[in-house]
């Protein structure tokens, strides 16, 4: 009996670490790839290196082309986006 009794805290503090720390985090993880699995043209983004940028093109699953001035176009990986600024609609057909 003082066996299980002296689990009891520990069992508490994981349970509590997992709600307070993983779970928000995957939460989180889960929303920034879909907002990057969402991005198309013309949509404006902010990377983690701080440039602002319009997505010209979707190259792939991992690179998008942004165009950070006018006539300056870089290639960007896609887990690299922090923030989509402006998003544009689709065309109707």
């Amino acid at each position: 009996m003082d066996a299980i009794g002296s689990f009891i805290p520990l069992i508490l503090i994981v349970v509590i670490m997992y709600f307070l720390m993983i779970r928000p985090q995957q939460q989180q993880r889960k929303a920034h790839e879909a907002m990057v699995a969402a991005l198309r043209r013309g949509d404006q983004i902010v990377t983690s290196g701080g440039f602002f940028g319009k997505v010209v093109k979707v190259k792939d699953d991992e690179e998008l082309e942004v165009e950070i001035a006018d006539g300056v176009k870089v290639r960007v990986v896609r887990s690299t986006i922090v923030r989509v600024l402006n998003k544009t609609e689709p065309a109707s057909e």
